[in-house]
C-alpha cells in the first residue's frame, strides 16, 4: 500500500497516518446522502467484505447517574454490533452506554457516518474488535462519509493505542 501524503483529499485521519509513516490506501466512493447503514454502504460500494469493514462507534464509560461518563472508541466489523458489556470490560469499566451523536461529532472533530478512529480532537481509550486480526488489511472511516482507508489491523492498533478484544456480536 502506498502512503497518501496530505493533499486535496487531506483528513485529519491521513495527516497523522502520514505523519505516523504508517502505509494506508484511501478508498473512496460516492456517497448516497439516503444511506443510513454507512458502513454497508461502504463495503457495497467498494466491493468488500463487510468483515473487512470495520465501524468506529463512541460510548460512555460507567455514566453515573446525572453525569456522562468518559467518551471510549469500540471498532467492530459493519457487519455485526458493539457490545457494551464487552466494551466495558475490555476498557477498564463496568458498564457502557451509546454516547450520543452530538457529543460524538464533538469529540472527535467528525461527523457521524464519517467518525474515524484516527485522528480524533483528542485520544479516547479504544478497542478494536479482535476479528481484525483476522485480515491483512481492514477498511475504516478516514474521516467523512465516502473516504475511507484501508490499513494493516496492527497499524490500526499502533497509532489508537487501542486494545485488541472480542467485542461484537
Amino acid at each position: 500500500m502506498a502512503k497518501k501524503a496530505r493533499g486535496s483529499g487531506g483528513t485529519p485521519a491521513t495527516v497523522a497516518l502520514t505523519a505516523a509513516g504508517i502505509a494506508f490506501e484511501v478508498r473512496s466512493y460516492e456517497h448516497d446522502p439516503r444511506a443510513t447503514s454507512y458502513g454497508t454502504e461502504a463495503a457495497e460500494a467498494l466491493g468488500v467484505d463487510p468483515a473487512r469493514v470495520f465501524k468506529t462507534l463512541l460510548a460512555s464509560l460507567d455514566p453515573a447517574a446525572g453525569r456522562r461518563g468518559e467518551l471510549v472508541v469500540g471498532i467492530v466489523p459493519v457487519s455485526g454490533h458493539l457490545d457494551l458489556k464487552a466494551l466495558a470490560r475490555a476498557l477498564g469499566g463496568s458498564k457502557a452506554v451509546m454516547a450520543e451523536v452530538a457529543a460524538a461529532e464533538r469529540a472527535t472533530g467528525y461527523v457521524a457516518g464519517g467518525i474515524s478512529p484516527i485522528g480524533q480532537k483528542r485520544a479516547h481509550p479504544t478497542a478494536l474488535d479482535a476479528s481484525a486480526l483476522d485480515h491483512e488489511t481492514i477498511l475504516v472511516s478516514g474521516g467523512r462519509r465516502g473516504f475511507d482507508l484501508e490499513l494493516a489491523p496492527r497499524d490500526l492498533v499502533a497509532i489508537t493505542g487501542a486494545v485488541t478484544a472480542t467485542i461484537g456480536r
